[in-house]
């Protein structure tokens, strides 16, 4: 019947689930036609009712009948019923206006009202955000660019776009980390940002662009993009973006093995930090800045060896990411502590368990990065505990994931480092030199050092598996010196144990002792930790 099919194709419009007070707001039919419209198609079992009118809600029975109902409506009386949904939220349902602007986003859109169709997008995909969807909020804001084309050539037009494009690239970052996706939206973002003078937006844009840069690991251009946005706070005297770039400044240098210059950034950027202000990493935000700034400050205390300040940090940074509601801050928290406990020589039964929580924290978010980090890191555990065709196996699909997915070429030194250690360890120190042979050539190219005395550590390693007892002095000789040239007393001291031991099995004792000694006895702090605990052992067996 003609009143029942006009029902059915609005509640159509409306969506596969309406509330009985919205269609009775959008119909504009009398109340007791549309109720006896309604009662018939739950009748015919083409809707289901939950509640009793007026507080009920309606779905239809399958998607193929919203379908069938939807494609029933010629093109302007659809328009028009489109129009009308949109027009009655704004007036009659500011909950649905505030907490579901993706559905007035797709009404404006179907109605032709393209410019507030992008408004709602842009919305729509900043809620997103907030809630770290960022799937969810890619494909929303990819929705409004891509209506964007649709308006004319003005200012209103550019400044939806750079606000679209800074959002978006916001979200690419967390979900493909640096792939060429991201590099096109800040390209873009950034001539928009030069057309028209938005000093407040190129901040925002200047930190997602180090972001990007420091996960391709080109971190010379991080480190020129941090400054520009530290220069550019500071001329404006914007405390956000100050704060803003003393934290990506501080990441920059880690990465590039300037720990002393690290911890100045970070603890500049925590004296920054008023909670009153919101950051200007990104509206909504990429990083909680704070959480960013004490990951940084904690991460250079760790190498600089006052590794009980470093913990304390670190704990303050995980209490306060887990009673945020901002998964990518927790998720990045998680990845950095993990690489830094197995520098740290825990023990890898437990970082397994640590890379289980971050692995299905990054797959519920999509946050592809850090799952292939996950991966990576939990394939290393497995091969150090001897669990070799699993360990294998997962590392292989480590490897596909950041080539595909990510594009992250930060942390590849480092992870295959600890990939040559644990071949050592379960008796492949040749396959182990292999890996390792293709680091020292990717830290040339990035200048990513933070981790290279490590990497000379674990080549001594595996020469000595292969009694080439030489080779293996002067690697660890090398690693001692490259420690020293960083002030890192804790890389200084893990390449001086291995030295030592190498000593003392050439009996060698009382210069691996001296050696080791003064190194150790530099400590005032970490006593308790698994890496010094270590080293006076090794002490304590030298001393008899």
């Amino acid at each position: 019947m003609a009143p029942t099919r006009e029902v059915a194709q609005i509640g159509a419009a409306l969506g596969r689930q309406f509330s009985h007070e919205l269609i009775s707001a959008v119909a504009q039919i009398p109340q007791t036609q549309l109720d006896d419209a309604l009662a018939q198609l739950v009748r015919a079992e083409l809707m289901f009712r939950r509640g009793t009118p007026p507080d009920a809600e309606y779905t239809f029975k399958h998607a193929l009948v919203q379908d069938a109902a939807y494609d029933t409506l010629l093109r302007g009386r659809r328009q028009q019923i489109h129009t009308r949904i949109a027009a009655t939220p704004e007036g009659q349902f500011p909950e649905i206006v505030e907490t579901k602007p993706e559905v007035l986003a797709r009404h404006c859109g179907e109605a032709g009202l393209v410019e507030k169709a992008v408004n709602y997008w842009l919305k729509a995909g900043q809620q997103a955000l907030l809630r770290s969807a960022m799937l969810e909020a890619e494909a929303r804001l990819r929705k409004g660019l891509n209506l964007v084309a649709s308006l004319p050539e003005s200012t209103e037009r550019q400044q939806y776009e750079l606000d679209l494009q800074l959002a978006r690239g916001t979200a690419l970052v967390a979900t493909q980390s640096s792939a060429v996706l991201v590099a096109e939206s800040h390209l873009r973002a950034r001539q928009l940002c030069d057309q028209l003078g938005r000093p407040s937006q190129l901040a925002v844009l200047l930190a997602g662009q180090c972001a990007y840069h420091l996960g391709r690991a080109e971190l010379v251009l991080a480190c020129q993009e941090s400054k520009e946005l530290l220069d550019l706070g500071e001329t404006g005297n914007d405390a956000a973006a100050k704060l803003a770039g003393c934290a990506a400044s501080a990441g920059s240098w880690f990465h590039r093995g300037d720990f002393t210059a690290a911890r100045a950034y970070a603890s500049r950027a925590l004296a920054l930090y008023d909670p009153a202000h919101p950051p200007i990493w990104a509206s909504p935000t990429l990083y909680d800045a704070q959480i960013w700034a004490l990951t940084y400050s904690f991460r250079p205390l760790f190498y600089l060896g006052y590794l009980d300040q470093a913990r304390l940090r670190r704990d303050e940074a995980l209490a306060q990411a887990h009673q945020l509601t901002h998964a990518h801050t927790l998720a990045s928290l998680l990845g950095t502590a993990l690489v830094d406990d197995v520098h740290m020589q825990s023990d890898p039964a437990s970082l397994l368990l640590q890379t289980e929580v971050l692995g299905a924290l990054s797959v519920e978010h999509g946050f592809h990065h850090w799952a292939a980090v996950a991966k990576w890191y939990r394939s290393w555990c497995l091969l150090a505990l001897g669990r070799l065709e699993e360990g294998l196996a997962l590392q292989t699909e480590a490897k596909s994931a950041f080539r595909t997915t990510t594009g992250a070429l930060i942390g590849r030194p480092s992870g295959l480092t600890l990939l040559a250690e644990a071949l050592g360890k379960t008796g492949q120190p040749m396959e182990g030199l292999k890996q390792l042979d293709r680091a020292p050539r990717k830290i040339e190219a990035t200048e990513e050092r933070w981790a290279e005395t490590k990497l000379h550590c674990v080549r001594g390693e595996l020469h000595i598996a292969l009694d080439d007892l030489e080779t293996a002095e002067a690697s660890f000789l090398q690693a001692i010196g490259i420690a020293r040239q960083q002030n890192a007393k804790l890389w200084e001291l893990l390449a001086a144990m291995s030295l030592a031991r190498l000593w003392r099995d050439q009996r060698k004792r009382t210069e691996a002792r001296d050696l080791l000694a003064p190194i150790h006895g530099w400590f005032t702090e970490g006593f308790e930790s698994p890496v010094l605990k270590n080293a006076k052992s090794l002490l304590d067996e030298l001393a008899l």
